[in-house]
């Protein structure tokens, strides 16, 4: 039994590129002030490479992580391209369909958050589902 080459999304390294190429604007759900999060790094990695990134978290709204208003929701968050999540696989499927609503094209789900249902449902949608991966991991997998 061979692994999947293109990983549990199905997606192939064009798609991967393409989308962390021509994202601008995402909105980081589950940002963390704590800088040994793995949330925390990715935030940090993302704005030291231009993207325009607000982070979302309930508990931190008004705070500053690296120079961003934390806000609360993904509402405060738009307009918006990407949401990457930071959230337990079974509380994914809120923000995806926030996600949805609010237009965004990419829902990015961190490595080791698997919702096959929310993944479902964003791509009837039209949205492109990354699952399982880290952007950082990926930029430097693919030479970005």
């Amino acid at each position: 039994m061979h692994a999947n080459p293109l990983g549990v999304d199905g997606l192939d390294d064009a798609t991967i590129r393409s989308v962390l190429t021509t994202t601008r604007r995402i909105a980081l759900v589950g940002a963390s002030a704590n800088p040994d999060r793995p949330s925390n790094e990715v935030l940090g990695f993302l704005l030291a490479r231009g993207y325009a990134v607000t982070p979302i978290n309930p508990g931190l709204a008004g705070q500053s992580l690296y120079a961003q208003t934390v806000v609360a929701a993904l509402d405060d968050a738009t307009p918006l391209e990407m949401v990457e999540l930071f959230r337990a696989s079974d509380q994914v499927l809120a923000p995806v369909q926030d996600a949805i609503r609010l237009g965004a094209r990419v829902v990015w789900m961190q490595l080791g958050v698997i919702n096959q249902d929310a993944a479902a449902l964003a791509r009837a949608a039209g949205l492109i589902v990354v699952m399982g991966r880290c952007p950082m991991i990926e930029m430097a997998r693919l030479g970005l």
